[in-house]
């Protein structure tokens, strides 16, 4: 079974402001991070039950681990239903949380 990915407008900022972050630094390196998210998040057409459990309490409310270099991103997600899964926010696994 394959899902429809959407994003909240909040998961659209947090991919905007994570490459504008790394693009003032390095822009051949913010566009291999944006490559790594894209490819985390089409993983997710997939499988997005196996990503771990955000919360104890949803069982729909999961965290994936993208990896790119020593550190990587934590998207947080929701499965809708059995065609859906939303995007809710991403961040850099060296924030604290999600904005």
């Amino acid at each position: 079974m394959s899902y429809q990915v959407r994003y909240t407008k909040t998961a659209k900022g947090d991919i905007v402001r994570l490459y504008g972050l790394l693009v003032k630094q390095d822009p051949e390196l913010a566009r291999r991070a944006l490559d790594k998210i894209e490819k985390g998040l089409t993983f997710l057409q997939d499988f997005p039950f196996t990503c771990r459990k955000a919360t104890p309490e949803d069982p729909l409310l999961r965290e994936m681990i993208i990896s790119f270099g020593a550190k990587g991103y934590v998207v947080l997600f929701e499965i809708e239903n059995n065609n859906t899964v939303t995007i809710l926010a991403l961040r850099h696994q060296r924030e604290e949380d999600y904005y």
